[in-house]
């Protein structure tokens, strides 16, 4: 990997990369799951907000994560960088900022509850999914930094 390859950042997101942040979700969502306007006008909101952070290449944005406060509303990576340890660094980045951090998965996401496991996230809860957009049933994991003795 070269050096103009490897993602800069974490570093906060900016107003103008809202569109390819929206690529970057759209690569995962089911098409339509929500209007586009609606996620187009949420990650505005996040972004003005200070609460999107990205990694970036000589390309543009690669990865990017959403939290408001301990909450974790979004941690995507595009497709085609996938598995290089992106959604890590973007993980340990917001690890490091909150002594807590909360998420809600899908049950049948078996890679991102075997990511969030990896980093020490633990299932609290389990739900139908009627707060998704999915309407799929889901599970509410939760890490909390230990305390030193």
């Amino acid at each position: 990997m070269t050096a103009r390859s490897n993602p800069v950042g974490p570093n906060p997101a900016r107003l103008w990369e809202a569109p390819l942040l929206l690529r970057i979700l759209w690569a995962h969502e089911t098409a339509g799951a929500r209007p586009w306007h609606t996620d187009a006008a949420l990650m505005l909101r996040l972004i003005r907000a200070g609460a999107v952070r990205v990694l970036r290449d000589a390309r543009g944005p690669v990865a990017f994560i959403a939290r408001q406060g301990p909450v974790v509303l979004a941690l995507y990576v595009h497709p085609r960088r996938q598995g290089r340890g992106h959604g890590s660094a973007l993980l340990e980045d917001a690890k490091g900022r909150c002594p807590q951090l909360e998420l809600w998965t899908l049950q049948d996401n078996i890679p991102a509850r075997r990511f969030y496991a990896g980093h020490g996230f633990v299932e609290i809860a389990r739900g139908r999914g009627l707060g998704n957009d999915a309407d799929l049933p889901d599970i509410h994991l939760a890490w909390q930094k230990e305390c030193a003795a």
